[in-house]
């Protein structure tokens, strides 16, 4: 039996999966695919965390310190390709740039996470493909990062922002009826960095429904219009447009019951999680069953949030499903805690 814990994926969940397996005294290899550590957060060039506003790289390096303080192994730019046995004495194959080498583990943990929506699903009614000034939400982040939020067709700073919610969640017609749960708060945190970034912009969410759960209602939504004038209007966008150097923003505004019509510089889709294309993979390689979205399938919700339909594996983050931060740091310590246990659990002797 191996006592070795595999975490397969380097972002929030992963790290902290791997931190929390050795720190409980456990011997933890972590495999990802790309050539640094933090995920999402660190690929997209994401600059400030909901909600408490501290950026991104400072965070992601605590975890990554932490990572490589516990005397975890690191395999950068790997991929697990193959996986042969059972727990507690699995067999992975994973492929680097030296090769192919192969990891004897006693259990496995999954923490591939999420892609952010491609908005020309939505059949190009937003535009994102033919308007430069048309953007998704990762987008805005990188220019925020960078503190150089202006239009891409002019290199000029925006008079006037929109942000339209919902794209690629809650839409029946596309497949993803689920809400992706971070969304909403983080157009509302990209809104106040806009304005802090440029006071004289205009800036306004466009929305079906503001869904900000726990804290968030107190720590970005209130705040977003109280203090930075954040304007907030319920209604569906159904197009957008190229007229002269602005775009036509159209839709219903439901409040009022009536059609809408607005000129913005700079048009952001708050786009949803979908699985990635390692969550995917891993369903297959793995063997443990995703969901009807494609995320991984909970084996015994809800107590059990993290055990997956294969025993010796479990998942975390969001390879489970739309996660944020929070949730992504709980299930990956949840995960660690879980396979520890396995490892160590003595077996039963009947007498």
């Amino acid at each position: 039996m191996s006592e070795t814990i595999a975490v397969i994926g380097g972002g929030p969940a992963g790290l902290e999966a791997a931190r929390g397996v050795a720190d409980l005294g456990g011997s933890v290899v972590l495999i990802e695919k790309e050539g640094f550590l933090g995920g999402t957060p660190i690929r997209e060039n994401y600059a400030a965390l909901t909600p408490n506003m501290e950026p991104a790289e400072v965070a992601m390096g605590r975890l990554i310190d932490g990572v490589h303080e516990a005397g975890v192994e690191v395999l950068l730019e790997h991929q697990v390709t193959a996986c042969e046995g059972d727990a507690p004495e699995f067999r992975l194959t994973v492929t680097g740039p030296g090769g192919e080498r192969t990891i004897e583990c006693g259990g496995i943990i999954v923490a591939t996470g999420f892609e952010h929506f491609d908005p020309g699903r939505e059949t190009q009614i937003y535009g994102y493909y033919e308007h430069p000034d048309v953007l998704a939400l990762q987008d805005l982040e990188a220019m925020l990062k960078e503190h150089n939020v202006v239009r891409p067709s002019t290199g000029l700073p925006p008079e006037r922002i929109c942000f339209v919610q919902c794209v690629g969640s809650r839409d029946r017609q596309i497949g993803n009826e689920y809400c992706s749960k971070v969304c909403c708060g983080v157009a509302s945190k990209e809104a106040i960095e806009v304005r802090q970034q440029l006071p004289d912009c205009k800036v306004f969410i466009f929305y079906i429904d503001m869904r900000m759960y726990g804290y968030w209602e107190n720590q970005i939504y209130w705040p977003a219009q109280e203090e930075h004038h954040v304007q907030y209007i319920k209604g569906i966008i159904t197009e957008v447009l190229k007229k002269g150097d602005k775009l036509l923003v159209r839709g219903e505004d439901t409040t009022m019951g009536r059609p809408m019509e607005v000129a913005m510089d700079m048009v952001i889709l708050s786009v949803g999680m979908e699985p990635s294309k390692g969550t995917r993979a891993m369903a297959g390689i793995l063997g443990i069953e995703p969901n009807k979205y494609g995320f991984i399938d909970v084996a015994n919700p809800p107590l059990d949030t993290v055990s997956t339909s294969r025993r010796g594996i479990w998942a975390c983050g969001a390879s489970l499903g739309p996660a944020d931060l929070e949730d992504c740091a709980s299930s990956g310590g949840a995960a660690a805690m879980k396979a520890m246990a396995f490892l160590r659990r003595k077996p039963v002797t009947v007498a």
